[in-house]
């Protein structure tokens, strides 16, 4: 269920940070609009680390798209230390 509380219940933050679990962030709202998201440490590493791999995903991508010449196997592993 998401987890929405006005920006004034920080006063009490024990109670706001209580209600924040994995996967479950508490949404903050300033006026009546969203203003911040608070998230367990956990899930913040977790999505940091997947916006981290996409990115370079992507930047594979456009490698393997913009390039004429692959690397064969035995330079792949040479490169990798395998």
């Amino acid at each position: 269920m998401t987890n929405i509380k006005p920006i004034s219940d920080l006063k009490h933050y024990n109670d706001v940070l209580k209600d924040i679990t994995v996967g479950d962030p508490v949404f903050l709202t300033k006026n009546g609009r969203g203003k911040f998201a608070i998230l367990d440490i956990e899930e913040y590493e977790k999505s940091q680390a997947t916006i981290k791999l996409l990115s370079e995903l992507m930047e594979a991508e456009k490698t393997m798209k913009t390039e004429d010449e692959w690397l064969s196997e035995e330079q792949v592993k040479k490169d990798l230390g395998v």
